[in-house]
């Protein structure tokens, strides 16, 4: 089909011709389906005019706003504008505030506020309204107070607040309501950000209290802030809390560190003693070990070795006790004896060992003299039990002394059986060497004594040399296997190269050890040659590393000696200022570089030992006098703060005096173990007893400001219910106004501000009401005046008639005050002597238009020089001194009262104006 027959054949509502459509659309029957649809396509056509054309014909709302989401045409908003107002359509109210309440676009939403026919339909549109702008457009403009009071009090930023106090010019009260809600909003804020500084400080405080290094008050000081902080009212935000429980994790770890170094010191206390029970326990056993030898009978090799090595034993404990914690005075100078007693000991066995050969071949010759001589260079003292050797020696010596002083047999034969004694002894306690000698030598004297004699004697040393054999053989039975054993395990130990050299020299000594404890027992050169040639192959084997420890000895030696000589030039001269604190750490560091710097030469350890022993012993000595001092400073810190805290100063001061003692006091350093903590704890006691007095003068200061707070409202109530009757009460207004300034200082906050502003405003008032008081009374005292100037008023008239002039007398009725006499005087002068009529007009027309100022504050625009001449005549007479209400009704009153000759027509022109501005003057205020 041809474009020319679609256009003929195709309705008029989809016409080219925009008027066409328009023509079509007003002949569309909404009723219809087929052509309401025809008329919502012609509701977003592209000509204005049939848009509004269709939309005229369509009044269902539902429709609209269904249309309004595809295409928000301005005839379509226009249009549901219309319709939901009530300006077009008969939609009831009800459906209309349906529609509004869920209508979504804020446009349309605000022209529903604006224009709606019903206050409930307004304030459904507003409840849907979001933006604060529009709700600001709503409180401006819209021309229902209830709407525009709703919608003010739902704006609520800051911002929007003072463009609403800028913006509500229309509506009073709104604009009241909202500079209140922004004031108060502002002083939240304020609040707010001032509580929150606070918070930032003592955030800040406690920060930096996290990052300081522990001092007597740090725990204290910790839970003061954090009292602190839990006493405000504001919550903290995400981070502030997150930076305070970080900061309270760094002090409690401080705190925990504290008392883990607390924890140590005292394990470091503990361990201290028991060192000291352990070097007391270890003196005595030594010291008993060579009492018992001094009252044995007689000293052996195996004692010697056993006192050796209880001896070697005893000093390894020493130094390791004392490298861990130095040994008091006494103690040290028990053990030195002892120990001199062991080297008195060991040096005599060594002399007597270096002779031991000799004395042997001399007793073997009989050498007696060689004898006496060799048992002389021994020098072996008299308070110990002599060696077997020595016994033996000695025994021949006083045997042969004994023959050649007393050839007595049975003495010889006594000895002789003594002697028996002692074998059998010695054979049952398995001393086989001395059991040998001793049988010898029992076996030469039975030689040289009568065979007769001895015949019991000599079964019994048969009898005994059969055990000794016997004991010989056993000996030698257990020793063979033992040997052999021991030569191999060395020949194994020698040929083993997987061995440290630390673990092969162990087993090498411990070898070496077991094969000398066994003596002569099963001895043969074969086996004695090959132990010692594996043992040579050891040695050889550990000589490299025997080496490098002897280095590193050697090193070791020299750095304890270097120290040893650091700190005794320390001792020598120890720095003034130094504090037992750093004193404790040059001691604790000292201690533990001398245990890094182990071993050291045995022969030189002892000695190196007993140096660094006495140096530790006069460093701590320092220590403790400079602890002392210190100790003494703090006494004098404590009796300074038990002053304070019994002194009348004010409590604050004394706090701050009180915080100055603590910093002295942590700048002090620590008193003596023990005594530090006591003294803090009685300093601590004086310290919380000062702060508790400022806590308890700041609670009384914080109990006086309330009640003076409560004393002020009750005032502010008070003056609140009085209302003046009369001006005289002002001197009641003035001594509450006294009774006030009497409660100042108020503290500040929030209730303050607000009962400061109410009592401006009662003050304000209650001046006001007061001046009107006045004034009433003014007129009051003007309407008793009538009389008179009525008089006044028909002499003036008389006067000017030409019935002549005379003085009038006030009536008896009528008391004038002094100014008002004097007016009288005047007006009678002036009635004598009458001036220009114009100049009497004049100073009328002023007096009226003064009155016009006092009663209604402004004048026409004919009396504006009058007025400007009396504004300037009012600065001028007034300088210093602004004169109230009254006082000016009074001077007005009296000019009135004066002014004259007046001509009744003049007066009955003005005369109203005046009544009608003194009545105004006479009305009162509701109270």
């Amino acid at each position: 089909m041809s474009g020319l027959l679609r256009r003929f054949f195709s309705p008029r509502w989809q016409h080219p011709d925009p008027g066409v459509r328009r023509q079509a659309a007003a002949r569309l029957d909404p009723a219809r389906p087929e052509q309401r649809l025809a008329l919502e396509r012609l509701a977003r056509d592209a000509d204005p005019g049939v848009r509004r054309t269709a939309l005229a014909r369509l009044d269902d709302p539902e429709r609209l706003l269904a249309l309004l989401d595809e295409d928000a045409s301005a005839e379509l908003h226009a249009h549901l504008v219309a319709l939901l107002t009530g300006r077009q359509g008969e939609l009831e109210l009800a459906a209309r505030i349906a529609l509004t309440e869920r209508l979504a676009a804020p446009a349309l939403l605000a022209e529903i506020a604006l224009q709606g026919d019903n206050q409930q339909l307004r304030l459904a549109a507003l409840a849907r309204l979001e933006d604060e702008d529009a709700l600001i457009r709503q409180a401006c403009d819209n021309g229902i107070a209830a709407v525009r009071h709703a919608a003010a009090a739902r704006v609520t930023s800051e911002a929007g607040l003072a463009r609403l106090v800028q913006s509500s010019r229309r509506d009073r009260q709104v604009m009241r309501q909202a500079r209140e809600r922004l004031n108060r909003l502002r002083a939240d804020t304020a609040s707010l950000a001032a509580a929150r500084e606070r918070r930032e400080t003592l955030l800040e405080t406690l920060e930096r209290h996290a990052q300081a290094a522990w001092e007597p008050l740090y725990a204290g000081r910790f839970r003061h802030l954090v009292r602190e902080w839990s006493a405000l009212e504001e919550l903290p935000d995400a981070s502030q809390e997150q930076r305070y429980q970080d900061a309270c994790l760094r002090c409690r770890k401080v705190i925990g560190d504290h008392e883990a170094r607390q924890l140590s010191r005292a394990a470091d206390h503990q361990r201290r003693e028991d060192a000291d029970q352990n070097r007391e326990a270890l003196v005595e056993a030594l010291e008993e070990s060579l009492d018992a030898l001094t009252r044995s009978e007689r000293l052996t090799e195996q004692d010697i070795a056993s006192l050796r090595a209880q001896k070697q034993l005893l000093a390894n404990r020493w130094q390791t006790l004392s490298d861990q914690h130095l040994a008091d005075e006494g103690l040290r100078h028990r053990y030195d004896t002892a120990l001199a007693g062991y080297e008195r000991i060991a040096q005599a066995w060594v002399r007597l060992e270096e002779r031991a050969a000799a004395i042997g071949q001399a007793l073997t010759d009989g050498d007696n003299e060689r004898l006496a001589a060799l048992i002389d260079a021994s020098g072996w003292p008299d308070d110990l039990a002599p060696a077997p050797l020595l016994q033996r020696a000695r025994q021949r010596l006083a045997t042969e002394a004994a023959e050649a002083t007393d050839d007595d047999l049975e003495s010889r034969l006594a000895r002789f059986a003594d002697d028996l004694a002692q074998l059998e002894r010695l054979l049952e306690s398995g001393a086989f060497k001395g059991a040998s000698r001793l049988h010898q030598r029992l076996r030469q004297q039975a030689d040289r004594l009568p065979e007769a004699r001895l015949r019991p004697q000599l079964a019994t040393l048969k009898r005994l040399a059969a055990r000794l054999a016997e004991l010989r053989d056993w000996r030698g039975f257990v020793a063979g296997p033992k040997r052999d054993q021991l030569c191999q395990a060395i020949d194994a130990l020698a040929e083993d190269a997987s061995l440290a050299d630390a673990e092969l020299d162990r087993r090498h000594r411990q070898l070496v050890k077991e094969w000398k404890s066994l003596g002569d027992a099963a001895a043969n050169r074969q086996q004695a040659a090959s132990f010692r040639a594996a043992s040579d192959r050891i040695h050889e084997r550990l000589a490299p590393w025997r080496q490098r420890l002897d280095a590193e000895r050697a090193r070791n030696l020299a750095t304890r000696e270097a120290l040893c000589e650091q700190l005794e030039s320390l001792l020598a001269q120890p720095a003034s200022e130094a504090d037992p604190d750093a004193l404790r750490e040059i001691r604790d560091k000292a201690r533990e570089q001398w245990r890094l710097s182990s071993p050291v030469p045995r022969d030189r350890a002892e000695a190196i030992g007993r140096r660094f022993a006495r140096i530790r012993h006069e460093l701590q000595a320092l220590i403790d006098r400079r602890a002392e001092g210190v100790a003494e400073a703090k006494r004098q810190l404590i009796e300074q703060a038990r002053a304070l805290l019994e002194g009348d100063q004010p409590a604050s001061r004394r706090a701050e005096q009180a915080k100055a003692l603590q910093r002295r006091w942590r700048e002090l350093g620590r008193a003596p173990r023990g005594e530090e903590q006591a003294l803090w704890r009685e300093f601590r006691g004086l310290c919380d007893g000062i702060f508790a007095s400022r806590e308890a003068e700041r609670d009384d200061r914080a109990r006086h400001a309330r009640e003076r707070l409560d004393a002020m409202q009750a005032l502010i109530d008070r003056l609140d219910a009085w209302h003046p009757a009369d001006s005289r009460d002002a001197q009641a207004l003035e001594r509450a106004i006294q009774e006030a300034a009497a409660l100042e200082p108020l503290p500040s906050g929030r209730r303050t501000e607000g009962m400061r502003r109410r009592w401006s405003g009662i003050i304000r008032a209650r001046r006001e009401r007061l001046a009107r008081l006045a004034v009433l009374e003014e007129v009051n005292r003007w309407r008793d005046v009538q009389p008179l100037l009525a008089r006044h008023l028909e002499a003036d008239a008389a006067g000017l008639a030409g019935s002549g002039y005379h003085d009038v007398e006030p009536p008896a009725e009528v008391t004038l005050p002094e100014d008002m006499r004097l007016a009288h005087a005047r007006r009678n002068a002036a009635r004598r002597h009458p001036g220009d009529p114009a100049e009497i007009e004049e100073r009328l027309a002023r007096l009226r238009v003064h009155l016009s100022l006092l009663a209604v504050g402004r004048v026409s625009h004919r009396d504006d020089p009058l007025r400007l001449a009396i504004q300037v005549e009012r600065l001028n007479e007034n300088l210093g001194r602004e004169p109230s209400r009254a006082e000016e009704l009074h001077g007005v009153l009296r000019d009135l009262l004066a002014t004259g000759p007046v001509p009744p027509a003049l007066w009955a022109r003005e005369v109203g104006e005046f009544d009608r501005m003194l009545e105004n003057l006479a009305r009162l205020p509701p109270p």
